[in-house]
């Protein structure tokens, strides 16, 4: 989680800012019956608890994401045997 208030993610472009929300969409809709990642997203555009909440979203999502690639780097996924 960030920090400070002022510390958020900026994907680069739509292409990372779709592959990141898939990061976190299904765990969102799980954690929130009857609501969904994108009707808070919608809201997020007026509603500053939904802003914020779509920021801590996004975050988690990136550290998802940099664990994902320290792993690949790393070269810590399973191979399956030949």
């Amino acid at each position: 989680m960030p920090r400070n208030f002022q510390e958020y993610v900026r994907p680069r472009d739509d292409a990372e800012r779709v592959r990141l929300e898939s990061l976190v969409r299904a765990d969102y809709d799980r954690s929130h019956p009857g609501d969904t990642f994108d009707d808070m997203k919608r809201r997020a555009v007026f509603a500053r608890e939904d802003r914020g909440l779509y920021r801590d979203w996004l975050a988690i999502a990136a550290a998802r994401s940099a664990g994902l690639s320290a792993r690949a780097a790393a070269n810590e996924f399973p191979i399956a045997a030949e």
